[in-house]
């Protein structure tokens, strides 16, 4: 009977060992920061969410403590980097926001480009701007085909309403348009300028917008509650005392945009964006959290 009790229980402690062996999940630290950064294909606009997640660090110091920022230097799509969040490679990334991705990671509701992203405006061919310049319609719009990247929530949003959509890797969409893969290339206000200098065969567009509502978030891990609370609080302080307007008001990425980009000269075109959940619908009437035209 002894031995039969001592087979039994060798059994189980061998069905259950990898359970007893397994590594625990990592526990979260709100204080040390891990995010991506792109070392192939840099791109000058990470910088303004670097500078704002360290703002956001050092406004709630006082009440979370000391922190260190670092980064993670591989280049990756934003669907891989929703990815290392979840399998703690990484425990902050900054995305727009879609329904999918507010129930994948937990979002800190806080638009970092107070809506700057979900106006659109097209990156052409010189050789189209007449084309360009007798567009009077959305459905005219519609029907020329139009490039965005491959996971972008943009590309979704775009195809839903009826656009002739054309997907690619991020990095090559301008090689794209100029290949006449497309004839234009949506881009928010503050994507083209620098994107432009070394294209001498494009150009942008001066006559039109398409706008709709895209909040950029920071998103953290489900779990990670105490960095998701600090980054919400640091966020609501800079906005308080204004050092977040003074932050997306000057720097380099976003300075002088609204000035260059002319918008009241410009025909709008306004879309539904069908991807937006009911808690970033709420944050549009906080009109704090949003440029002023």
């Amino acid at each position: 009977m002894f031995h039969v009790i001592a087979r039994v229980s060798i059994s189980l402690l061998l069905l259950f060992s990898p359970l007893l062996w397994a590594n625990p999940s990592p526990t979260p630290n709100p204080n040390h920061v891990r995010y991506n950064l792109s070392d192939k294909y840099i791109d000058a606009k990470q910088s303004y969410f670097i500078d704002l997640l360290r703002l956001a660090m050092e406004k709630s110091e006082q009440q979370y403590g000391d922190f260190e920022l670092q980064a993670v230097a591989i280049d990756m799509t934003q669907r891989r980097a929703i990815k290392f969040v979840q399998e703690f490679e990484l425990d902050v990334v900054w995305t727009m926001t879609t329904m999918e991705r507010e129930l994948q990671l937990k979002p800190i509701y806080f638009p970092l480009l107070k809506g700057l992203l979900g106006y659109r405006i097209a990156v052409i061919r010189s050789e189209d701007a007449d084309k360009f310049n007798d567009i009077r319609s959305l459905e005219e719009l519609q029907r020329i085909p139009v490039g965005q990247g491959l996971d972008w929530p943009d590309s979704d949003i775009l195809q839903k309403q009826g656009f002739t959509l054309v997907r690619g890797a991020d990095h090559n969409l301008l090689t794209m348009l100029n290949k006449k893969r497309f004839d234009y290339y949506l881009r928010g206000l503050h994507e083209p300028w620098s994107e432009l200098i070394d294209q001498p065969g494009l150009m942008i567009e001066p006559n039109f917008v398409i706008i709709y509502p895209a909040p950029i978030y920071f998103f953290v891990r489900q779990d990670n509650e105490l960095l998701a609370e600090r980054l919400e609080y640091g966020l609501r302080a800079a906005l308080a005392d204004g050092s977040f307007d003074s932050l997306f008001y000057s720097h380099a990425i976003t300075h002088g945009v609204l000035e260059r980009v002319n918008l009241p000269t410009r025909q709008e075109f306004r879309i539904d964006n069908p991807f937006l959940s009911d808690s970033s619908k709420n944050l549009l009437s906080e009109r704090q959290l949003w440029f002023e035209k």
